[in-house]
């Protein structure tokens, strides 16, 4: 099935780099509809990555001299958002944000647990709207991204939600919800959310992004007031800090392996990376060789 960016792109609705369209390896719903309080007429917020030409994931290719002359603007991420395909939903139209990043760039964010990063790797499979192997291959690998840094990152994106209950601005994006219920009801729930999302993965070790779609959409309606979603929080934030101390998730990511997954996918893409890069092997491996090549003197 062909990406969402490679359609929007043949209608001429985006204009990413010429190369991306085909390259593009995973795409995945994030936002309302994964969290399980979503409708038909929500926006469509889609994530994923790309593999670059070689020469941009490994820029001495094109000559580049590190600390020598002008820096080349990287390519990290396509970004185009309000994207309006009027053909959609047999005419009614529909409207798309897309975040297209770099795999090297993802990598990085899921290796640093961003809430969102992580969350768009354990969305539901009916959210999955394009995957190749190589999409595959990380999304199968993903739980070797989670560690207890999670913590911190969750946290304090939980933290800069509650902060902006109010929305004290009449330029505020919502802030129709705060003449309504008193205060920002999606904020609220985004709060909730992340902490919940916080605790799964501290106690379960993985993410089930729907299991709390019902809560969330109680807090979005207004069933919620601002003094209960303060007073869960700051009760959940408790929780929190003992499972951190008590999860056995490691307490930072293993760069190792996530390295050797990166390596593996792109090695999977372009081929043979041997004279490129140094690929790392593990200590076995390492003895093995060595048993070799001491074996072939002897001989």
């Amino acid at each position: 099935m062909a990406s969402t960016v490679k359609s929007l792109t043949d209608k001429g609705l985006c204009s990413p780099p010429s190369w991306l369209p085909a390259n593009t390896m995973y795409e995945t719903m994030t936002g309302s509809i994964t969290y399980g309080c979503g409708t038909d007429d929500s926006d469509r917020d889609i994530c994923g990555f790309c593999i670059p030409p070689k020469d941009i994931v490994f820029p001495h290719l094109a000559g580049e001299i590190m600390g020598f002359g002008r820096k080349p603007k990287r390519f990290e991420q396509y970004q185009q958002h309000h994207i309006v395909d009027p053909s959609a939903k047999s005419g009614h139209g529909l409207e798309y944000d897309l975040d297209i990043y770099n795999i090297v760039k993802y990598f990085q964010l899921v290796m640093d647990n961003n809430p969102n990063m992580i969350d768009s790797l354990f969305t539901p499979l009916d959210c999955v709207l394009h995957i190749t192997t190589v999409g595959q291959m990380v999304r199968d690998a993903r739980s070797i991204f989670l560690h207890k840094g999670s913590f911190h990152r969750f946290r304090g994106y939980a933290y800069s939600q509650i902060n902006k209950l109010r929305g004290k601005t009449k330029k505020s994006k919502r802030h129709a919800l705060v003449e309504q219920y008193g205060f920002d009801t999606k904020y609220a729930s985004h709060t909730v959310r992340l902490a919940l999302e916080c605790e799964q993965i501290l106690e379960k070790h993985t993410l089930d992004l729907r299991r709390n779609g019902q809560l969330l959409k109680s807090i979005r309606e207004g069933e919620w007031t601002e003094q209960q979603i303060r007073e869960w929080f700051e009760s959940k934030e408790k929780r929190l800090e003992e499972l951190y101390e008590t999860s056995n998730l490691p307490h930072s990511p293993d760069e190792g392996r996530i390295r050797q997954l990166l390596i593996d996918c792109l090695e999977h893409h372009y081929g043979d990376l041997s004279q490129i890069v140094y690929i790392q092997k593990d200590v076995d491996q390492l003895v093995a060789d060595i048993d070799k090549v001491i074996e072939r003197y002897r001989k």
